[in-house]
This record gives C-alpha cells, sequence and structure tokens, in this order.
C-alpha cells in the first residue's frame, strides 16, 4: 500500500512512511428543533464538505531506515517538507489516492503542520488535511439600463417670428411721414417714435396710417418704417 499525491501539475509523488492514521471526514448539516407535544427532532440537512487528514513522520535522511513503503525516496526529509508546503501555498487542488483501497479524495491542502517530536532529531513528524473543493462562481444577472433622455445639443436660438402688425398694434416708426397711402404731401421724419396703427391701406406704398398713442394724427409710412413692439 502506497500514499501517493498529485499535485495541479499533475507531479506525483509517494510519502516515503505510511501514515499511522488515516481518517476521512464525513456529516451532513442537520438541526435540531423543538416542537410543541413532541419533542425535539432532527431535521437532516445536506451533506457538508468532507475532508481527510493524514499523519506520518519522515526520516531526515531515508538511507538510514528500513521501513520505507517506496523503492527509490528523496534522499532527506526536508525535500518532502518542502514539496507539502509549496502544495498547501498553492491553495490549488491535490489528489490523494492510497493504493489497494477505494481511497481517491481531490481537496484544496487547508492544513498543513510539521517538527519533531520527544526531542528525536531523525525524524520530522507531520499532519497534513485535505478539504473537498467544490467549484462554484456567481451567476452574472443582467439589469436593464435605463435609457438617458437625450438633450438637445444647444445651438443657435431660433429667431422669433415677426409680430402681427393690425388696427390697434403698437410699433416704432422710423421713416417719413406722408400725407396719403400714395405718397402725397411727404412731412415730418419720425425716429425710433412710439405710435399706434390707425388705418391700413393694402397694397398702399404706405399702407400704415398712424397716431400718437393719445389718438393724435401723425400720417402714412411704408411697411419697412414701422416695426412692432
Amino acid at each position: 500500500m502506497q500514499f501517493n499525491l498529485t499535485d495541479s501539475k499533475n507531479k506525483t509523488f509517494v510519502l516515503p512512511v505510511n501514515p499511522k492514521e488515516v481518517s476521512i471526514d464525513s456529516a451532513t448539516a442537520d438541526s435540531t428543533v423543538s416542537v410543541v407535544k413532541l419533542g425535539q427532532i432532527n431535521l437532516v440537512g445536506d451533506e457538508k464538505i468532507r475532508s481527510i487528514e493524514v499523519s506520518s513522520t519522515l526520516p531526515v535522511k531515508t538511507a538510514d531506515v528500513h521501513y520505507l513503503s517506496v523503492s527509490k525516496p528523496y534522499k532527506n526529509g526536508q525535500t518532502y517538507v518542502d514539496k507539502l508546503t509549496k502544495i498547501y501555498k498553492s491553495k490549488k487542488q491535490v489528489r490523494l489516492v492510497v493504493t489497494k483501497t477505494k481511497i481517491s479524495f481531490k481537496g484544496i491542502m487547508s492544513e498543513f503542520k510539521y517538527g519533531m517530536e520527544d526531542g528525536n532529531a531523525d525524524e520530522f513528524t507531520f499532519t497534513f488535511k485535505l478539504t473537498e473543493y467544490k467549484p462554484h462562481k456567481a451567476k452574472k444577472i443582467k439589469t436593464s439600463k435605463k435609457k438617458k433622455k437625450k438633450v438637445a445639443k444647444k445651438g443657435k436660438s431660433r429667431s422669433k417670428p415677426p409680430k402681427k402688425i393690425g388696427r390697434g398694434s403698437k410699433v416704432i416708426v422710423n421713416g417719413r411721414l406722408h400725407a396719403n397711402s400714395v405718397g402725397s404731401g411727404p412731412g415730418a421724419t419720425e425716429r425710433n417714435a412710439t405710435r399706434k396703427i390707425s388705418l391700413i391701406a393694402k397694397g398702399a406704398k404706405y399702407p400704415y396710417h398712424v397716431t400718437t398713442l393719445s389718438g393724435g394724427a401723425r400720417g402714412w409710412v411704408s411697411k419697412s418704417a414701422v416695426k412692432a413692439v
């Protein structure tokens, strides 16, 4: 019977001395509850993560002993300690196979300790624990993103449409006054004068008759001479 350890790179080595003890720990996550008029009952849960613990010795000088389980061991026990330490620090899965048995256990080396006991400087003692690893990963859930409202880009502001001019409209007048809509009797020139449209002669050369705000007649002016307020 041999104890073979295979690391994550598929490299295998054999423990030079068969362990005194090997124990596999299996259990279920049960819970106990109290029920009225029935007392405590056991609720059987799912199986917990399994583990296996191995304890043994490593001769400091393998050439000096004759109870090895392997024909070609490493020359010293420190090499085995280094290999076990490397597996422990890698945090990667390793497989333990015990020949002539059905034991084939794959897991992470979650614990490893070694040293010397009883003042014996000829061998190391060690214990390691492999804990079953169940692959898992978080599931990504897609969430719908809120669509951003499109904001119109700022550009040149549109000019406001000109106000319609009709009878009673208040206007600014810049132009010469005339006696009638035909243009007879040109008179004074208005400059930035605030006036009111009193009459409109459509199609005439001077279509707008303007007055003061109080109603005093001023005269007829061209279309280009007025601007609505």
